[in-house]
């Protein structure tokens, strides 16, 4: 076991094009964090498996017992791998991730997943403010167009801002490619 942990952050089934609230490109992020699970598995690491609910029945995606709040096939838990159940953007907030990864000695994230500009910008900040060593695959993530004051922001955009925003102070942003092929 390694001091690091893989924190998959709603890889879940209403995020992908059948689902209820698609986001841009999420099944080539699915595919990258397939590869990044692949890889923290052979290294021993950590994994921990983040879904997230929305406590009612009148919520647009991730309803409680739905379809679509279960995480994807293609980066489904297996025997031994945590899974923690969040009902706010930070993964840390009113759940027992903190205690978790305390209780195993880690000391350094790897962080995937989505929505890029809402669960992993939270999670990301409040994992280096809790003192982790945060890394962000970025294209292990996604992202879905927004607006604001009648501005359209593609999601491109809006991945690439809140990417930019982590990089540096929140933590090291890589690529899927460069992190399953480092030593």
């Amino acid at each position: 076991m390694t001091d690091t942990a893989l924190i998959l952050v709603d890889i879940q089934n209403d995020y992908f094009e059948s689902g209820r609230w698609p986001l841009h490109k999420m099944d080539e992020a699915s595919t990258n964090a397939a590869r990044v699970l692949e890889h923290a598995r052979k290294q021993g690491q950590m994994v921990v498996h983040i879904h997230h609910e929305i406590p009612s029945d009148e919520a647009p995606f991730f309803r409680p017992g739905s379809k679509g709040a279960e995480i994807h096939p293609s980066v489904a838990p297996v025997a031994g791998e945590e899974k923690i159940l969040k009902h706010r953007p930070n993964s840390f907030v009113d759940t027992r991730l903190q205690d978790t990864l305390s209780s195993r000695g880690i000391s350094r994230v790897i962080i995937i997943g989505a929505m890029s500009q809402m669960c992993i910008d939270a999670t990301a900040r409040a994992a280096k403010d809790l003192g982790y060593d945060v890394t962000v695959v970025h294209d292990a993530c996604a992202a879905r167009d927004s607006e604001f004051d009648g501005v359209a922001v593609p999601a491109v955009q809006v991945h690439a801002a809140f990417m930019a925003g982590l990089s540096g102070t929140y933590a090291r942003l890589v690529d899927s490619n460069s992190l399953v092929s480092a030593p």
